[in-house]
């Protein structure tokens, strides 16, 4: 059964300039972002952007510096207006909210986890997760249990009257999710969340929003311009360059089939064996003699795979979840999605 779309971008236009909208024709007919600065002096941020994100679902949007990704993410919730295009938030295009409307919107449907924690430094780490329920009105008592849960569940118990310059990098972060969380936003919008914190901490506050995920289910929007942690986040990936969507779809797909050269050379040095799951080189069953084949789930990882032979290449798996089979594969279909798409081409012809 398809997911619900809980965000659709469609057709979205930035240009920055005085007169950004006149300038709209021009790009959908061909002006490229160096020809519009150069003869109009207006920067192209954003062109022609069509993401669907689904309910329940971290969509992870990445590309390099200047690729227009934060740019993105801070026109799902208006923080930057557009120039031309849709955003629909359950069907609802929310360009057409105003005033109060609009930041009801921020307050109760879209939270934001900023990349500097953005944390009022006179409020206690309580006070800071309870910012959204202050401003809706909620009661000291409900505010400080809604604090005290969400701060336990990230592992910040007893922190709660501490101030934010007596906590780490890493511990900051938690009381910023915390504070998305108290919100009950449907859409948790986080902006290079990780990107300043040291890479043990990094790896850990990927994990705890991992586990949270399974848990609560939220419509997550993360941005980063780090590969790894978009294939470790993501269940739907769009990869953006000079503020245009050059690939995006299910992470194992993208690495499998590169769109271009572009998207090859941006997954070719990254460890396939650790990324890749089984469900992805998987074959449909179709009579073969799976008795000797050895059972391996569909998330597991071909480095695990790899490990359980001990190097002996005639093994075959059978892929299984909940105790059905999905289908099978051997070790040379592993072999065959170590090599990246072009060589791959290369060593077949």
């Amino acid at each position: 059964m398809s997911k619900k779309v809980k965000v659709s971008v469609q057709g979205l236009y930035k240009i920055f300039g005085d007169d950004g909208a006149s300038k709209v024709e021009l790009v959908k007919n061909g002006m490229t972002k160096s020809e519009l600065l150069d003869q109009h002096g207006h920067v192209l941020g954003l062109q022609d952007i069509n993401v669907d994100m689904k309910e329940g679902e971290i969509t992870v949007i990445m590309g390099l510096s200047g690729s227009g990704k934060s740019t993105l993410i801070r026109h799902l919730n208006r923080l930057i207006e557009p120039t031309a295009g849709k955003i629909l938030l359950d069907g609802e295009d929310i360009l057409s909210l105003q005033g109060d409307n609009l930041l009801e919107m921020r307050r109760t449907r879209m939270s934001m986890v900023f990349q500097k924690f953005a944390l009022f430094p006179h409020r206690t780490v309580a006070e800071n997760a309870a910012l959204a329920l202050e401003v809706g009105g909620a009661s000291k008592q409900e505010q400080r249990a809604e604090a005290e849960k969400w701060l336990a569940r990230l592992g910040l118990k007893g922190f709660e009257d501490s101030y934010p310059n007596q906590l780490s990098g890493g511990m900051q972060q938690r009381v910023g999710i915390a504070r998305a969380l108290c919100a009950h936003s449907e859409v948790m919008l986080l902006d290079e969340a990780f990107s300043a914190l040291d890479p043990i901490i990094r790896s850990q506050m990927q994990d705890l929003l991992l586990e949270l995920q399974k848990e609560l289910h939220k419509t997550i929007i993360f941005i980063t311009h780090d590969l790894d942690e978009a294939l470790k986040l993501a269940d739907h990936l769009v990869i953006l360059k000079d503020g245009y969507v050059i690939q995006q779809g299910e992470p194992q797909h993208i690495i499998l089939n590169p769109s271009d050269v572009y998207i090859e050379r941006f997954v070719s040095d990254i460890n396939r064996a650790r990324v890749l799951r089984t469900r992805s080189i998987m074959k449909p069953l179709g009579g073969q003699d799976l008795s000797v084949a050895l059972p391996v789930l569909a998330d597991d990882n071909l480095e695990s795979v790899i490990e359980m032979v001990h190097g002996d290449t005639s093994k075959s798996f059978v892929v299984e979840e909940n105790g059905e089979q999905l289908g099978y594969f051997d070790m040379h279909d592993i072999v065959a999605a170590m090599v990246p798409q072009r060589a791959k081409e290369e060593w077949v012809g």
